[in-house]
């Protein structure tokens, strides 16, 4: 990954020592300890209920064992809260909004998760959980649920790390882990989003640029892994009693020991009667739920009734047409490509969805896996790919397409977040599901329910930013198949 040569990007100072990916298998990466012992326990003794917005599917990508909300009207809304459960996530697809749009969603829900605890009498605390690129309506959906809260909010926490993906938050600089390297996020290709670009990898000055100013670097707390690994919770818990105003704080972390302390010393400040609200990546969630974690689902727990599965890829980032590069050789993969110039004009995008759904019928009939994938010019007929409004179009004709067909697949795969979001809600029709777990690390699968078009089927959620070039194609090839096939990517 390179940045763009028309675009100045911040990486960092050239005296700067880069640190070395994290080892996989260190304790301070898997964590687990006392911590996360401590934590639980105070989650038992009356901590606030955890209320997740996900501004796309991925963030279930590090739980298990509670459910996603793709409604959230106070009925909906208040059975969750009332439940046994320590979490819950409210899917709002926001990062596929315009900007305005996104925050009167937020709003909206904080309103009715308010309205829903006067119901039910339970405390929660809201985390708007984002991507671990530093994509999304950052200042805009915080502001919003600033705003919509009953009392102050003393501190903002942002903590984008996310260890499954490799995204870690090192002296302030949130990296990317790229072919065994770390590479500060401003110099990947996700900081030059069309929509959610970016020029900071030091989340300080991030958090500057994102508000325009409005919230100096120097203003920004910091809690720095020498303070969390040599102070512990005692020293978190003293920082964030200090804390009023809605004050942002960046959490560093290269692990989930490190996260675990922090939420510990958090935990112990909010006990206290501080008020805090969370920007934050998967990882955070999984240990402020006090989720512990599990190994990845066996393939038959994802594809258990055998037959051709189905597996639609939306997304544009480099990582996954790399992925798709390879799946389309998987064994038992018969490719499906849709022309996304097609869209522009209706006739023809009906027709383009007709063939497309025809072709994914007569495959999975057939047993085997369908692969419909859009085609990858990155400029095509509608626009550049990643314009939230050429993401919509080709995400509603995605939808289409499952809509039009009938055969049950044995597993059902979406690549991208807004593909995922919209697949689910709108393609099959999800309202609530439970997350079973994870098909590989970060890769969440979740169980359709009752309400849907394929009731039972595991839908996996593949972000387009995680994995390694062979992970789409090692899972559609684990989850079975006997027919060979192999097909050229058209660009």
């Amino acid at each position: 990954m390179s940045p763009s040569s028309s675009r100045p990007t911040e990486s960092l100072p050239a005296s700067a020592v880069v640190p070395a990916v994290p080892d996989a298998d260190s304790p301070q990466l898997r964590g687990g300890g006392a911590e996360f012992a401590a934590i639980r326990s105070l989650l038992a003794d009356g901590a606030p209920k955890l209320v997740v917005l996900d501004d796309d599917p991925t963030g279930t990508q590090t739980v298990h064992g509670i459910d996603v909300l793709t409604e959230w009207s106070v009925p909906s809304l208040a059975a969750a809260l009332a439940d046994s459960r320590p979490a819950f996530f409210v899917l709002t697809n926001s990062r596929s909004l315009p900007e305005p749009a996104a925050a009167a969603l937020n709003a909206e829900i904080a309103a009715n998760l308010h309205a829903a605890a006067g119901e039910t009498g339970t405390r929660f605390s809201i985390v708007s959980r984002s991507d671990s690129t530093l994509r999304g309506h950052f200042r805009a959906e915080v502001d919003a649920l600033i705003g919509a809260q009953r009392k102050p909010v003393d501190g903002v926490i942002v903590a984008p790390a996310f260890f499954e993906g490799g995204r870690y938050t090192i002296g302030n600089v949130h990296y990317v882990a790229d072919r065994g390297a770390l590479v500060p996020a401003a110099a990947t290709e996700f900081a030059h989003d069309a929509t959610f670009g970016y020029r900071e990898s030091d989340l300080t000055r991030w958090i500057e640029e994102k508000t325009a100013g409005g919230v100096r670097a120097t203003d920004v707390v910091t809690i720095s892994i020498e303070q969390l690994r040599k102070g512990g919770p005692d020293s978190v818990n003293a920082t964030l009693g200090q804390l009023s105003s809605a004050r942002f704080v960046v959490v560093n972390a290269e692990g989930y020991r490190d996260l675990e302390t922090f939420v510990s010393g958090l935990l112990r400040a909010e006990r206290a009667g501080k008020h805090f609200l969370f920007r934050t990546a998967a990882s955070f969630v999984r240990v402020r739920a006090g989720v512990a974690p599990r190994a990845p689902l066996p393939a038959e727990e994802i594809a258990g009734g055998g037959g051709g599965g189905l597996i639609v890829v939306g997304s544009y980032v480099g990582k996954t047409t790399e992925q798709l590069r390879l799946a389309l050789g998987a064994p038992g993969v018969a490719p499906i490509e849709v022309d996304v110039d097609r869209f522009i004009e209706p006739e023809s995008r009906r027709a383009e969805v007709a063939r497309a759904a025809a072709a994914a019928n007569a495959t999975l009939a057939a047993g085997r896996h369908a692969l419909v994938y859009t085609s990858r010019k990155q400029v095509s007929a509608l626009g550049r790919a990643g314009d939230l409004d050429v993401a919509r179009t080709v995400s509603s004709s995605l939808v289409e397409i499952v809509r039009g067909i009938s055969v049950r697949p044995a597993f059902f795969i979406a690549k991208g977040g807004i593909t995922s979001s919209d697949l689910a809600v709108h393609g099959v029709g999800v309202r609530r599901a439970r997350i079973l777990g994870q098909a590989a690390a970060g890769i969440p699968v979740w169980r359709l329910g009752d309400e849907t078009t394929w009731p039972g089927v595991a839908y996996v959620v593949f972000p387009g930013n995680v994995g390694s070039p062979e992970s789409l194609a090692a899972l559609i090839a684990s989850l079975g198949g006997s027919q060979g096939g192999t097909a050229q990517l058209h660009s």
